[in-house]
C-alpha cells in the first residue's frame, strides 16, 4: 500500500514538472470545411398584408365634367355655356345637340341626304359653323354613299351681321373621299392618337369625352374626387396651355389663309408684341366665353366681355385721341386695335373683314399692308388696311385715300396741347361682334 502511494505521488510530481516545461500556445489553425447543412426547420405562420396605399398621380383617370359639376356647380353652369364644351357633340337618340344659345344663333338641319340618325357627331355648331361626322367616322363631304361632288354643301354657316351674310350652306373639302376626323387633340378631352373612337375607322384616336371639358385643362380627376384637399387639380394659368390649340407655329410666325389671318393663331399673334408678357387668362375668364358674355350683355349692359379693359393700362391713349369723330361715336379701342382679321366660317378679304377679331394689337401708322409681300404671313403690327379700311374702304364709312389714313394715324394718341380739352370717352357701347 505504501508502495502504491509512493508511485502515485511520483506520477503527480512528474506531471507538474512536464506542465512547467510546456511552451506557449501555437497559432490557431485554418478552420476545416463546413459541414453539411442541417435539416430545414418548420415553416412559420404567414403574416397578414398591410393596408394598400393610395395610387400615385399617374394612376388618375377621367371622371367627366358632370362629376366636377357636383362640387363646382357655379363654375360648371357657367362653363357649359361657353364654346369649348360644344366643339364636338355626340348625337344620341336621333336628337340634335341642345346648344345653349340656339335661339340667338339659329338652328340647322343635317346636310342634304342625311338625318340625325345617320350622324354620330356634330363638329361645332355653337356660334360660327357646323360640320358633320358620318356613321363610319368620316367628315361628311358628299351625299350618302357618294364622292366626287365638289359642289356638295356640307358646312352650315351661321349668319354674320358684320359681313351682311345670311345663314346657309357652304362647301368644305366637298367631294373628297373618306376625309378622316383627326382633330381630337384640340376637340376632345383625354385624347390619345392611338386607336379609333367608337371603333369607327374615320375617327383618328380615342378620347375620354368629346369637346373641351374640365379635365382637358385641369387633368384627370379621379384621385381628386377621392381626396379633394389632399390631391389638388392642376391649375395652369400660362398662355402656353392655351397655345396647345390656339397656335399653329408656337409663336414663330402668323400664317394667313385666303387673304386673312389663319384661324387658330391667337397665341401666335400675341407672341409678336408686348402683350406676350401677360397671360390669356388676365383678359379672358377661362370658364366663360366671349359669346356667352355677349349674350348676357343683352340683358345687362354692365356685363363686360373681358376681365379688363384696354383703358385700364392705356389710359393716356384713351384720353388723347386725334379723331374727334371716333370719340363722338364712342368707338371702343378694339375696333381699330383688334379688327376682324380672321375667318372661322366666313370672311371678305376685299373688305378687310372676317368673323373673328385679331389678337395683333399694335398699329403701325406708316404701313398700309398688314401682310408681307406675297401675302403668306402677317407682320407683327396691324397695317392701315385692316385698322382703317375695314370701315373706310368697305362701305361701312366714308372712303379715305391712303394719304388721308396715314395723316390721321400719325400721332393719333399724341398728348394734346395743354390748352386743349382732352377727349375722355364715356361708357362705351358693345363692340361689333
Amino acid at each position: 500500500m505504501k508502495k502504491m502511494f509512493v508511485i502515485a505521488a511520483a506520477l503527480l510530481l512528474a506531471c507538474f514538472f512536464l506542465a512547467a516545461c510546456a511552451g506557449p500556445q501555437g497559432i490557431q489553425g485554418q478552420p476545416g470545411p463546413a459541414g453539411p447543412a442541417g435539416p430545414e426547420g418548420p415553416q412559420g405562420p404567414e403574416g397578414k398584408a398591410g393596408p394598400q396605399g393610395e395610387a400615385g398621380p399617374s394612376g388618375a383617370g377621367y371622371v367627366g365634367d358632370q362629376v366636377c359639376g357636383g362640387c363646382h356647380k357655379d363654375i360648371y353652369d357657367g362653363y357649359k355655356k361657353s364654346g369649348h364644351p360644344w366643339i364636338l357633340n355626340p348625337i344620341t337618340g336621333g336628337n340634335p345637340p341642345a346648344y345653349p344659345f340656339a335661339g340667338q344663333t339659329g338652328s340647322f338641319d343635317p346636310p342634304q341626304g342625311y338625318t340625325w340618325n345617320d350622324l354620330p357627331y356634330v363638329i361645332g355648331g355653337y356660334n360660327w359653323k357646323a360640320l358633320f361626322i358620318d356613321k363610319d367616322g368620316y367628315i361628311v363631304t358628299d351625299a350618302p354613299g357618294k364622292s366626287g361632288d365638289s359642289s356638295y354643301l356640307n358646312q352650315w354657316n351661321f349668319a354674320s351681321k358684320l359681313l351682311d351674310k345670311k345663314a346657309g350652306w357652304a362647301s368644305y373639302h366637298a367631294g373628297e373621299d373618306k376625309l378622316k376626323y383627326d382633330c381630337g387633340a384640340c376637340h376632345t378631352t383625354g385624347y390619345s392618337p392611338q386607336g379609333n373612337q367608337d371603333k369607327l375607322p374615320g375617327l383618328v384616336g380615342v378620347w375620354a369625352q368629346p369637346g373641351v371639358q374640365c379635365e382637358a385643362c385641369h387633368g384627370p380627376g379621379s384621385l381628386h374626387i377621392k381626396n379633394p384637399q389632399g390631391i389638388l387639380m392642376k391649375v395652369d394659368r400660362s398662355s402656353e396651355l392655351c397655345a396647345r390649340c390656339h397656335s399653329r407655329t408656337g409663336g414663330a410666325k402668323v400664317l394667313t389663309e385666303n387673304g386673312l389671318i389663319a384661324y387658330g393663331t391667337e397665341y401666335d399673334q400675341i407672341f409678336q408684341g408686348k402683350h406676350l408678357v401677360i397671360d390669356c387668362v388676365q383678359c379672358h375668364n377661362p370658364h366663360t366665353g366671349v359669346v356667352q358674355l355677349r349674350e348676357a350683355q343683352k340683358k345687362d349692359a354692365k356685363v363686360m366681355t373681358s376681365r379688363t379693359q384696354c383703358e385700364n393700362c392705356h389710359f393716356k391713349e384713351a384720353q388723347n385721341q386725334k379723331n374727334q369723330t371716333h370719340v363722338a361715336m364712342q368707338l371702343p379701342c378694339i375696333e381699330c386695335h383688334m379688327p376682324h382679321m380672321s375667318a372661322n366660317a366666313v370672311g371678305a378679304p376685299t373688305k378687310f373683314t372676317g368673323d373673328l377679331r385679331s389678337h395683333l394689337m399694335a398699329i403701325d401708322p406708316t404701313k398700309l399692308n398688314t401682310f408681307n409681300a406675297d401675302g403668306t404671313l402677317a407682320t407683327g403690327q396691324i397695317g392701315l388696311d385692316f385698322a382703317c379700311k375695314q370701315c373706310h374702304g368697305s362701305g361701312r364709312a366714308t372712303a379715305k385715300t391712303d394719304e388721308e389714313l396715314i395723316n390721321m394715324a400719325m400721332g393719333y394718341h399724341t398728348p394734346l396741347p395743354a390748352t386743349a380739352t382732352p377727349a375722355v370717352p364715356e361708357v362705351k357701347p358693345t363692340p361689333t361682334p
